[in-house]
C-alpha cells in the first residue's frame, strides 16, 4: 500500500494569468501558497487483475479505457500502471467547487502515488508538468498552470508562466516573525455554495481576445511584484489593498465570478475590518478570502459567526509520501 498526501493551495494575485490564452502572448504570474489541508491518495496491489476505485463513487472494472473517473484513468495511463490494483481517493474539504485547487491536487496525488506504487521516483516538476498534461492537454479543462505546481512544490511561490510553456517557480522566503504575520492576517471562510469552475473559466478564455479583458488580465499580473514586495516586508495593510485591487479587477473578467450572496460576505467582512477580500479560485462560490490585522478579527469572527471558518495555516511541504509498505513486487 501506497499513501500520497498532496497540499490545496491559495492564490492570493495574478490568477488567470496562468491560462494558455493570456500567457502564449505575454509572460503569466502569480503568487500562491500551499496550505495545511490536503488530498489523499491511496494505492493498493490487489490479488487478481481487476481495477477497484473509491472516491463519491465506487467503480470496478477490468481495463484502464473502462474507468470513468477521468482523472484516475489518466493517470493510470501515464504511469504505465494497467491492472491489479485498487485507488482511493480522500479530501479534508469539498473535493469539487471549493476553489482551493482541489481537482489539480488529486491529479498530482495519483500521479505520484502510482509512481510510487511502481518504484519511481519523481520531481515536483515532473508531477506539476504531467498533472498539467492531464487536466490541460488531454482533457482540455479551461483551467490554468498554478494549482499543479503550487500542490506540486508546496509552500509560498510567485511561478511565472512563459510562452513556450516553461514554468518558472521562484520560491519566497519569509523571516519567521514576517511569515507568523502574514499567515495570522488571513482568514478563509466557506460560503455555502460550490460550482464547478470550467464554466466561468472557459467563457474567461474566450473573453481574453476583448482587449479589455486582455488588459485587465495584464493588470492583475502586475499586481505579483508589489504583493511580493509587501508581503516579504510584513506590510500587511499594503498586501489587503492589493488583494481587494485583484478582487475588483478579477469581477471584471467573466460572468458568475461573484453574486449578491458573496458580495454581501465581503461587505461584512470590510465593514468589520478586513483589509482586502477575495473567492479563491474562479469565483462563483467556495470559499472567501479576507486579510485582516489581528486586532480586529475578533469583530470579524463576531460578523461571520454566521458562516464557517475553515482554520489553516500555510504548509511548506509539497505533494509526498506518507506511507509505503509493499509486500510484494508491483504488476
Amino acid at each position: 500500500m501506497v499513501i500520497v498526501k498532496t497540499p490545496l493551495r491559495l492564490s492570493f494575485v495574478g490568477g488567470g494569468s496562468d491560462m494558455k490564452p493570456f500567457y502564449t502572448q505575454r509572460p503569466g504570474q502569480v503568487i500562491c501558497t500551499a496550505i495545511d489541508k490536503f488530498v489523499y491518495a491511496i494505492v493498493k496491489e490487489r490479488f487478481d487483475d481487476m481495477i477497484y476505485i473509491n472516491y463519491s463513487k465506487k467503480e470496478c472494472v477490468d481495463h484502464v479505457s473502462q474507468i470513468r473517473h477521468d482523472l484516475v484513468r489518466e493517470a493510470m495511463k501515464i504511469t504505465g500502471v494497467e491492472k491489479g490494483i485498487e485507488i482511493t481517493t480522500l479530501a479534508d474539504v469539498p473535493s469539487s467547487g471549493s476553489g482551493l485547487g482541489s481537482s489539480s491536487s488529486i491529479t498530482v496525488a495519483l500521479l505520484h502515488a502510482l509512481y510510487a506504487y511502481r518504484n519511481i521516483l519523481v520531481t515536483a516538476e515532473q508531477l506539476a508538468r504531467e498533472a498539467c498534461q492531464i487536466e490541460i492537454e488531454t482533457l482540455k479543462k479551461p483551467i490554468g498552470k498554478q494549482d499543479q505546481y503550487a500542490a506540486a512544490y508546496g509552500g509560498v511561490n510567485q511561478f511565472v508562466f512563459y510562452e513556450d510553456g516553461v514554468t518558472e517557480r521562484i520560491p519566497i522566503s519569509l523571516d519567521n516573525s514576517v511569515k507568523r504575520k502574514f499567515a495570522s492576517s488571513l482568514l478563509l471562510y466557506y460560503t455555502g455554495m460550490t460550482r464547478k469552475a470550467d464554466a466561468i473559466l472557459g467563457h474567461q478564455q474566450k473573453n481574453f481576445s476583448d482587449n479589455s479583458v486582455f488588459n485587465t488580465m495584464v493588470r492583475m499580473a502586475a499586481l505579483v511584484e508589489p504583493f511580493k514586495a509587501a508581503m516579504c516586508a510584513g506590510d500587511i495593510l499594503e498586501c489587503g489593498r492589493l488583494l481587494d485591487e485583484n478582487w475588483d479587477l478579477k469581477k471584471r473578467m467573466a460572468q458568475g465570478i461573484t453574486n449578491t450572496p458573496i458580495d454581501e460576505m465581503a461587505r461584512r467582512a470590510k465593514q468589520a475590518g478586513a483589509l482586502g477580500t477575495k473567492i479563491a479560485g474562479a469565483g462563483g462560490g467556495g470559499f472567501l478570502l479576507l486579510i485582516a490585522p489581528r486586532e480586529r478579527q475578533g469583530d470579524i469572527m463576531e460578523t461571520m459567526k454566521a458562516y464557517r471558518e475553515l482554520p489553516f495555516m500555510l504548509e511548506e511541504s509539497g505533494s509526498k509520501v506518507i506511507f509505503d509498505d509493499r509486500s510484494y513486487s508491483s504488476k
